[in-house]
Formats: structure tokens, sequence, C-alpha cells
């Protein structure tokens, strides 16, 4: 005899039915399926040496993993199943494949030691992506911290830590030299993966574009991606350079808003004291300024 907790010959038993699932939450998945697909094909192109293919597979799944996020919210097809499929679509694409693809490409030389510094790459990416799914919904982050991450994003990751890879298909030789900054190089970007370091979102940028830009940014769009596909390696090197090159401009600017957070924390303190103050009439215990002093202004 099978035990089964609902009885079919019940009459008020009440089955559970699933609900019919809009086509709008299967288009922000199917990005998210395409880039996995992406990932996954850079590491067999990768094994059969032909790195310029794997290097393009990778591109293409950062580009789709732009997109599937703001398509979602778009299409209002949010889901926690999307969500954790893209964080696991994104291990695969932005951590085992590059750290894959640099160790076909030259770290292998290095034997164990080249293969540890690929391997703490991708742990690295995996730690990034876990923290980012516990810190997402914290209700005592301020309005403004949306527009930075916390360490290097996965995606850009992925595409930083590729630049030797980039420097040698513009001519730099792949020697010892090069091998073993590589190394360091790798590490150092795994070291930023998962630091405390801030760094521009982009999340808020682009929601609105003014009529009279519509038309530039349909140029620079088309521009942009026909110089990456006619000098792929130079739009990569020129990017990443750029890339690293504005990580302090986060850090100066999230600074910079902790710095006014405090004197906001500061004049609100200082206000409800003097409220607070014997200078103040009586008859108003129990008043907002007096219960509210100590406590920090919300944000959001």
């Amino acid at each position: 005899m099978v035990f089964s907790p609902v009885d079919p010959t019940d009459p008020k038993a009440k089955v559970r039915r699933f609900r019919a699932i809009p086509v709008r939450t299967l288009v922000p998945n199917v990005i998210t399926l395409l880039a996995l697909c992406a990932g996954l094909t850079a590491i067999r192109v990768a094994t059969e040496d032909k790195l310029e293919l794997a290097l393009a597979a990778i591109v293409f799944a950062a580009l789709l993993d732009g997109i599937d996020g703001r398509v979602a919210r778009m299409l209002k097809g949010t889901s926690k199943f999307g969500a954790e499929l893209d964080s696991l679509a994104d291990f695969v694409n932005f951590g085992v494949a590059p750290a894959l693809i640099l160790y076909f490409w030259g770290l292998h030389e290095l034997k164990s030691v080249g293969w540890i510094a690929a391997m703490v790459f991708a742990i690295c990416a995996a730690l990034r992506l876990a923290r980012f799914n516990v810190m997402i919904d914290d209700p005592n982050q301020p309005a403004w911290a949306g527009n930075f991450f916390t360490g290097i994003p996965a995606p850009a990751g992925a595409i930083t830590v590729l630049l030797p890879v980039y420097l040698n298909f513009l001519g730099l030789a792949r020697g010892s030299v090069l091998i073993w900054l590589t190394l360091f190089y790798t590490l150092a970007i795994a070291i930023l993966m998962v630091s405390r370091l801030p760094v521009f979102s982009g999340k808020r940028v682009g929601k609105r574009v003014p009529p009279e830009m519509v038309l530039p940014v349909f140029v620079a769009v088309v521009l942009f991606i026909a110089l990456l596909i006619a000098y792929p390696w130079e739009v990569l090197t020129a990017g990443t350079f750029i890339f690293l090159a504005c990580l302090p401009l986060g850090w100066l600017s999230y600074r910079e808003h902790q710095r006014k957070d405090a004197e906001l924390l500061r004049a609100g303190m200082t206000s409800g004291h003097d409220d607070a103050s014997p200078s103040v009439s009586p008859g108003r215990p129990g008043s907002g300024e007096e219960t509210g002093s100590d406590r920090p202004p919300r944000l959001n």
C-alpha cells in the first residue's frame, strides 16, 4: 500500500493546480539559456584551440547577459527561477569559461600553478555571484547604492581578465614573461571580484532617452558593433583599459555619497537635540523629533 497525503476518493480533497506560465516570463529565460549555450560553446572551441571563436562566444554571452535582466523588467517577467538560472549561467559563462580559456591559452605552461590561478578565478566568480544574490534584497541600503556593484561584476571580470589574450592577438609575443604576468593579473582580477570595491553598475543608465538623442544613440550603437566586428582586439583592449581606469572614479563617487549621508545624519542629530533642549516650550512629550532624533535618515 502506497501512502499518499491526499486521498483521491475524498471529494473535499483539493488538488493543487499550477497556473499557466505567461510567455513574457519565458522570454528572459530563453535569452539566459542562449547565453549559457554561448559559454559552453566557448569552452568547447577553446579545447580545440580556436581561441578567436571562444572569445567571440564570451563577448556574445556578456551582451546577452546585459539585456536579459532589462528585458525581464520591461516585460514584467522577473521571477525567482529566472534569477537563479541567471546566476548559474553567469558562473559557467564568466567564471569557468574564461578560466579554462586562459589555461588552454598559456597558463597550462605553468602546470599546477597555472591551474591554481584559473581555479581561483572561477571560485571567486562563484563567491561574487553568491554574495550578489544575498545582498540584492538588503533593505538597509540607501537608494543611491543601486548605482554601484560591490566588487567587479562577473561579466566585466570575464572580459577584463582576458586582456593578455587580446594583447597576444595584437602581436605581443606569448613568452614566459607574459605568462607569469597573466598569472598575477588573473589573481588580481579575481581578488577585485570578491573585494568590497564600489563599481559603477550602470543599471539606471538608459531607462529614458531624450527625443533629440534617439538617433545619436542608434548611430553610436551601430558604430560600436561595427568596430567590434572589424577591430575586435583593439576595441576589447581599449575597453578593458578604460574600465580599469574608471575603477578609482567609482570608489571616489561612492565615498562622496557616504560623506553626504554622514552630513545629513549629523544635521538630523543636531536638529533633534535642539528640539529636545530645555529652550523648547513644554507640552510636547513623545513628539517625533524626540523619539527619532537618534535614528539615521532613510534615503530609500
